[in-house]
């Protein structure tokens, strides 16, 4: 017969931990896509010589693994003067590190226009803002939704390296319940069906906006 240690209140422990990866992922995601639409959209219309140092730094973000970056700048805040907590700390790292592969897919979404279009859109008397806001923007967002998603995804399942910081979101949380009740299989599952139940809903709205545009293209005349 089937027997455990793993109670209700361990559930609840890890649901707490989820929350606080949901708040994590949020707040990453949010932060990441404003600055990444900024710099893609810098980084597909700027001259190359002002394009140089925001790929410089945006290339160190992607290069450098997300776990160090998290060390070094909760190690580094107080001799910054910044008295952030693990949260603030894992919000900012995430979102600068979202914000790196964002800006590459908001760019690939805008050079992906073809110059045909965007010239027969000014030849129609549109200036420089009507032509982002009504034919690049649109078309750069059916481009770029997939690599969103996928990244999106990405963060979610990253964030759990904040634990190396102090932060007991739910991979740390299933961490802590392994270590009392040693049932490491029955743990894991339950925090990998958590990650499922919580990632399930975000792939399937991309694919619900996909489909929806592409009915939505067959449908034109």
């Amino acid at each position: 017969m089937f027997d455990t240690s793993f109670s209700f209140g361990d559930l609840l422990f890890m649901l707490h931990g989820a929350w606080l990866t949901v708040q994590l992922t949020v707040v990453a995601v949010a932060v990441g896509t404003v600055l990444g639409t900024l710099f893609g959209l810098a980084r597909a219309t700027l001259p190359v010589w002002l394009n140089i140092p925001i790929g410089a730094v945006l290339d160190v973000l992607r290069s450098v693994p997300l776990l160090i970056q998290l060390v070094l700048v909760n190690s580094g805040k107080s001799m910054l003067g910044f008295q952030w907590s693990p949260f603030v700390v894992g919000s900012v790292v995430l979102g600068l590190y979202t914000a790196a592969y964002c800006t590459e897919i908001v760019r690939g979404g805008i050079l992906a226009v073809p110059t045909t279009t965007r010239r027969a859109a000014r030849s129609l008397g549109m200036s420089a803002w009507q032509d982002l806001r009504w034919i690049v923007f649109p078309i750069a967002l059916r481009v770029g939704l997939p690599g969103w998603i996928g990244l999106t995804l990405g963060v979610m399942k990253d964030s759990a390296l904040v634990l190396w910081i102090g932060i007991a979101e739910l991979l740390r949380s299933s961490q802590i319940i392994i270590t009392r009740i040693q049932e490491p299989l029955l743990v894991l599952t339950i925090a990998g069906l958590i990650y499922f139940a919580l990632s399930f809903p975000i792939s399937r709205l991309g694919a619900r906006l996909e489909r929806s545009w592409r009915d939505a293209d067959k449908a034109e005349p």
